[in-house]
């Protein structure tokens, strides 16, 4: 997943290394069936408002947050496609 990533941000990987994180611990998990998040706190996570460092002053707004919105999505489909690959590998081996 985090390789998908590097590849799909380029030289700015290491900045989505938060929004990766969040993409994985809320995605479904068969073996779990819930979210680790979920699994971890009892409850649902509510989508960050913003990303930022502290001491960052940023004037929030609603393309800042569709903008995390698509990256997050982005990072699910990413997950879901590296998940389904193996899943189908793992299917042929049985």
């Amino acid at each position: 997943m985090l390789r998908a990533c590097v590849i799909d941000f380029g030289r700015n990987w290491e900045k989505s290394i938060p929004l990766v994180e969040f993409a994985y611990n809320n995605s479904y998990q068969t073996s779990i069936h819930m979210a680790p998040f979920e699994a971890l706190y009892g409850r649902r996570c509510r989508t960050p408002i913003c990303w930022s460092k502290l001491g960052e002053n940023k004037v929030l707004g609603p393309q800042l947050i569709q903008d995390i919105e698509k990256q997050v999505q982005i990072i699910h489909d990413q997950l879901k496609q590296a998940f389904d690959g193996k899943k189908a590998y793992a299917d042929t081996k049985r």
